[in-house]
């Protein structure tokens, strides 16, 4: 790629427009492969221009709230492009979710557009002031709203007067209440991932998203980088170890996120399923948001190769760290060495750097401008800085050698198979059940998934702890929580650990299912 196009492409990501150059350089080679259609990269572009002027019709400005809920399909793509080129602020959902939780979303985030796929529709709550615009199905679904195809069809297919800019707004994990928004002010400029860069795309490359591409990481890695580079996309409906592995090798997939469920699953399958698949045009699967196991890294680094790489990042923002697999062979475990120019750091209790060995909270820099804050809680904005720094809450330690080492999470927040969960949000359902008289949940240990939701519970006067009862209890979480958010197991107990104030001590109650573990995370 000359370096002329190059700069051009920089221009375009200022305004997410560099699907433009791709439509006039690449025209109809296929940019996205998906079980629900293929787009060209002149089809993407059209299709966005299109729906972006569709939404200005409407009278959506710069800053107007919308909200996705889509499966990993083309219209997914095309609704992300058309928002974030005229300024709007886009938030995904999960697919996942119940109607109370999407209730709650799109009322906390305002939207006024919903952009919800087929067979998802009745989701939305009948009573919110929300324009509902239904993907696939060929029409409204009887909910209401509008078909995704009149909006094409009416919008105009050229590019865009004046882009903007847009946000996304995704709602990420905390320990108190329901989930809140994370929110900048300033758009994320998404510059090309050619050679040199961190994915170092190279001419012929293709990224798989298998993961939900709501989803933060797979948003970023398997998506908006693609996007921004001119990449093609092999999007999966659902993950599934064997499927992925033949779409590894039909479309010669060079770059995939996964994570460390998913190197489980794959790694389950028999060996000679494995080998009879060709991947060796894969070259960089990167991994995170939940810890992986060191055997099972290990294992999948034997099979693949020095493919790997790991991050330990956030929503939240600030630069990340991450390790290659030929770095962490040398130090299994860690998840790359801290850089302190980019602020990274580990402080105690008195906002002092421990010592190498030991213990304390691991810090990020936030930025100068552009910083986060959670939608409509300044509260809960101020409790994550430091200063000039933001925490997850997580615990680790630095080696002799500057290496990091994650060993728990004072954070109360669950990790099920890279998806994050609210243990607050599960408490204040069960709380709703008259047979509850307390309840604490956590996450226990699971080797599959890293993490299982596990409700403590102690029942109400009259209450019978038994099978019977924890299996009604879970039964009603199901009415009101996404499936990944419900309790897998009900522990009965007489009492929970209380402060003398009367805040429930989560990370005890957390503390007696990890006791026979060398880590807490």
């Amino acid at each position: 790629m000359s370096i002329q196009l190059q700069k051009e492409i920089h221009e375009h990501a200022q305004t997410w427009t560099q699907s433009a150059v791709f439509a006039r350089e690449k025209g109809d080679q296929v940019a996205v492969h998906s079980r629900s259609g293929e787009r060209s990269f002149a089809q993407l572009e059209a299709h966005a221009n299109r729906l972006a002027d569709s939404l200005r019709r409407h009278g959506l400005r710069d800053g107007d709230p919308v909200a996705l809920m889509c499966s990993n399909r083309p219209e997914f793509i095309e609704v992300l492009l058309a928002t974030l080129r005229i300024g709007l602020r886009l938030t995904p959902l999960s697919t996942q979710l119940t109607a109370e939780e999407v209730g709650y979303i799109l009322k906390n985030s305002g939207a006024r557009t919903f952009f919800v796929e087929h067979g998802l529709a009745g989701l939305a709550a009948s009573d919110l002031p929300v324009q509902q615009i239904v993907i696939g199905g060929g029409g409204s679904d009887g909910a209401g709203g509008d078909s995704f195809e009149s909006w094409l069809a009416r919008g105009n297919p050229a590019p865009v007067p004046v882009p903007e800019p847009g946000l996304l707004m995704l709602y990420t994990s905390g320990t108190t209440g329901r989930p809140k928004g994370v929110f900048r002010n300033t758009p994320e400029i998404v510059e090309p991932q050619f050679e040199g860069t961190f994915a170092n795309y190279r001419d012929g490359d293709v990224a798989l998203c298998c993961g939900p591409a709501y989803h933060a990481a797979p948003l970023l890695f398997d998506i908006r980088w693609p996007l921004a580079s001119g990449v093609p996309i092999v999007l999966m409906a659902k993950w599934d170890a064997l499927a992925a592995l033949k779409l590894m090798a039909l479309h010669r997939v060079t770059h995939a996120h996964l994570v460390p469920t998913m190197f489980q699953r794959l790694l389950a399958l028999p060996n000679e399923v494995r080998q009879a698949h060709d991947l060796s045009c894969l070259r960089f699967v990167v991994h995170g948001a939940a810890p992986c196991p060191v055997e099972i890294k290990r294992a999948m680094i034997e099979w693949l190769g020095p493919v790997l790489t790991e991050y330990y990042a956030a929503t939240e923002g600030g630069s990340g760290i991450q390790v290659d697999s030929q770095t962490w062979l040398t130090k299994p475990g860690t998840v790359g060495k801290i850089e302190p120019q980019l602020g990274h750091c580990i402080l105690d209790d008195e906002n002092q750097p421990v010592a190498a060995g030991a213990v304390g909270r691991i810090f990020f820099r936030a930025p100068d401008t552009g910083r986060f804050e959670y939608f409509g809680d300044a509260e809960k904005t101020a409790a994550a800085y430091r200063n000039d720094r933001f925490t997850l809450g997580d615990m680790g330690y630095l080696d002799s050698d500057g290496f990091l080492f994650l060993v728990g999470r004072t954070a109360e927040c669950i990790i099920a198979g890279g998806v994050n969960i609210y243990p607050r949000e599960v408490d204040d359902v069960l709380r709703r059940h008259p047979g509850v008289g307390d309840v604490c949940t956590v996450g226990a240990p699971d080797d599959e998934w890293g993490e299982r939701v596990v409700a403590v519970v102690v029942p109400a006067a009259q209450r019978v702890p038994n099978d019977s009862f924890a299996a009604e209890l879970i039964g009603f979480a199901s009415l009101h929580l996404a499936s990944f958010k419900r309790p897998r197991q009900i522990v009965f107990e007489t009492s929970l650990p209380h402060t003398a104030t009367g805040k429930l001590l989560r990370n005890s109650v957390r503390a007696r299912f990890w006791a026979d573990r060398s880590r807490a995370i």
